[in-house]
C-alpha cells in the first residue's frame, strides 16, 4: 500500500468551522464561548462582596475612628495600604492563575480570602486593623488582574466594552447601593465589626459558587482569528514566556496609558466622600453614608452608557473612537467633582443629586478603558498587563493620592485637597491622554497583524499534524 502525498500546489486547509468547535465543546450553539454569563454572575457576585468589605472601612470610618481614637490621616493610611498591597497581590495571583488555572485561584482569592474579613472585624486597636485589612484587600487585587482576562478570552472586542460596564457597573451598583446599608451599623454599637463578618462569610460562600459554576474560557476565546480552534489549538499558539512580559513595555499605547492610570485621583471623591460631609459640612455619619447609594446608580447608568458608547464609537473609528472618549470622560468628572465637593448647599438633596453625576462621569472609564488595553495586549497577557495597570501603577498612583490627602486634610481641610487632588489632577489627566493618539491606532494594528499569523499558524499546523509554532 502507498500513501499519497499532497501535491505542493494543493490549497491550503480550509479554516475551522464553528460546527467543529461547538462539537469540541469549545464554542456554543450561537458560537459563543460555553456559560460565558454564568462566569459574570458568580464572578460579579464575589466582586460586590469584595466591595461591601472595602468599603466597611471608608462608610463607617467616623465610628470606627471614634472606637479606636483615629485621626482622619488614618482613613488615608488604610486605602493606601489596601492598595499598596495590591501592587504584590496582583502579580502574584496571575503568576498562581497561570500555574493552577484561573477557576482555583479566583475561588480562593475572591471567595475563600473572606475569611481575613473576618478576622478584621475582631481588631482591637488601629495596628491590628491595618495589618487584617492589608491581607484581605490582597484578594481583591485577583479580581483586579484576572476578570478582565476573562472578559477578554470570552467576548470579542465589539462587545468588550458593553460587558465591561455591565459586569463593573452592576457590582459597584450594588455594593454603592449597600452603604446606607453599612451607614446604619453606625448607630449599632460595634456594628462595623459585624459588617466585617458578615461580607467575610458571603465571601466564602461564593468560593463555593465560583468551584461549582465556573467554566474557564481558556486563552484567546474571545478573538475573532482564535475563536473556532480549541482551546488547546489555542493555548499551543499562545504560550506565555518572559520574553512576551517583558514585551509589555515597548508598547506604546499601553505605557501612554500606565501614566494616565497614575494620573487618575478620581477614586478620592468614593474614599473621602462621605468623610467630607460629616467634618466639612456637618452631616452625621448614616445621613452623609446616603450619598453613596445614588452614587452608586449614577456609576452603573454610567458603565452602561459609557459602554455602549465605547463600542459605538469604536465601531466608527476602531483607531481614534475610545481614545477620545477616555480623553472626555476625565475632563468631565473633574468639572463633576468640582461642584460637588467645593460648595456647602444647606441639605443633603443637593448632595444626592450631584454624587450621582460624579458617579455617572466615573462610571464612564471601565467600558473604554479595558477595551482599550485589550485592544493592543495579546490574550495571554492580559492578566499580566491588568495586573500591572491596575494592582501596580494605579495602587501605586492611589496610594500617594490618599496618603496625600490624607495628611493634608488635618493641615488644610479635605476641600481644599479634593479641589487640586481630584478637580485638578483630573485635568492634568485629560491633556496628557492626547499622547495616545498616534501609538492607539499602530499598536491596534500591530495585534490584528499577530493574531491574524496565529490563526495561520495554527492551519499550517493541523496540515502538518503538528503543533503550531509561537
Amino acid at each position: 500500500m502507498t500513501t499519497e502525498q499532497q501535491p505542493a500546489s494543493a490549497s491550503p486547509p480550509a479554516p475551522p468551522t464553528l460546527t467543529a468547535a461547538i462539537r469540541h465543546g469549545d464554542l456554543d450553539k450561537k458560537g459563543g464561548v460555553p456559560r460565558r454569563k454564568t462566569n459574570l454572575v458568580v464572578l460579579g457576585g464575589s466582586m460586590v462582596v469584595d466591595g461591601g468589605e472595602g468599603s466597611m472601612a471608608t462608610t463607617l470610618f467616623p465610628v470606627i475612628a471614634a472606637a479606636l481614637g483615629l485621626a482622619t490621616s488614618a482613613l488615608g493610611v488604610l486605602a493606601a495600604v489596601g492598595r499598596i498591597v495590591g501592587v504584590v497581590a496582583g502579580p502574584a495571583w496571575v503568576f498562581l492563575a497561570k500555574r493552577y488555572g484561573r477557576k482555583l485561584i479566583l475561588a480562593i482569592a475572591t471567595g475563600f480570602w473572606g475569611i481575613w474579613a473576618i478576622a478584621a472585624g475582631l481588631s482591637q486597636d488601629f495596628t491590628q486593623l491595618l495589618i487584617l485589612y492589608g491581607i484581605m484587600a490582597a484578594g481583591t487585587a485577583a479580581a483586579h488582574a484576572i476578570v478582565p482576562e476573562v472578559i477578554g478570552d470570552s467576548f470579542e472586542d465589539k462587545k468588550r466594552g458593553q460587558v465591561v460596564g455591565w459586569l463593573y457597573g452592576g457590582t459597584a451598583a450594588l455594593a454603592s447601593l449597600m452603604a446606607p446599608l453599612i451607614g446604619q451599623l453606625a448607630n449599632v454599637e460595634d456594628g462595623w465589626r459585624y459588617g466585617f463578618f458578615v461580607f467575610g462569610a458571603i465571601n466564602v460562600l461564593f468560593g463555593v459558587l465560583i468551584l461549582v459554576f465556573y467554566k474557564d474560557p481558556g486563552t484567546g476565546g474571545g478573538e475573532a482569528q482564535l475563536k473556532t480552534f480549541t482551546q488547546q489549538e489555542r493555548e499551543a499558539a499562545s504560550k506565555i514566556t518572559w520574553a512576551k512580559v517583558r514585551s509589555l513595555v515597548t508598547i506604546p499605547s499601553y505605557l501612554v496609558l500606565l501614566g494616565s492610570r497614575l494620573l487618575s485621583s478620581h477614586l478620592l471623591v468614593a474614599t473621602f466622600g462621605v468623610v467630607l460631609l460629616v467634618n466639612e459640612y456637618g452631616f452625621d455619619t448614616a445621613l452623609a453614608a446616603t450619598i453613596m447609594a445614588p452614587f452608586g446608580l449614577g456609576y452603573l447608568l454610567g458603565t452602561f452608557v459609557g459602554g455602549f458608547v465605547s463600542d459605538a464609537l469604536n465601531k466608527l473609528s476602531p483607531n481614534y473612537g475610545r481614545v477620545a472618549m477616555l480623553q472626555v470622560a476625565q475632563a468631565l468628572f473633574a468639572v463633576a467633582a468640582f461642584f460637588a465637593t467645593q460648595f456647602a448647599y444647606g441639605g443633603i438633596l443637593p448632595y444626592l443629586v450631584l454624587f450621582a453625576v460624579v458617579g455617572l462621569m466615573q462610571g464612564l472609564n471601565p467600558g473604554v478603558n479595558r477595551p482599550l488595553v485589550m485592544a493592543v495586549v495579546p490574550p495571554e497577557l492580559r492578566a499580566a498587563a491588568f495586573a500591572i495597570y491596575v494592582s501596580v501603577v494605579e495602587s501605586l498612583g492611589f496610594a500617594v493620592w490618599t496618603l496625600t490627602a490624607g495628611f493634608l486634610a488635618d493641615e488644610v481641610g479635605l476641600q481644599a485637597v479634593l479641589l487640586w487632588l481630584v478637580c485638578g489632577v483630573m485635568l492634568v489627566n485629560a491633556v496628557f491622554l492626547t499622547l495616545l493618539y498616534k501609538p492607539f491606532k499602530n499598536d491596534r494594528l500591530a495585534l490584528i497583524a499577530e493574531l491574524d499569523a496565529r490563526r495561520d499558524s495554527i492551519l499550517e499546523a493541523e496540515a502538518r499534524g503538528t503543533s503550531p509554532s509561537v
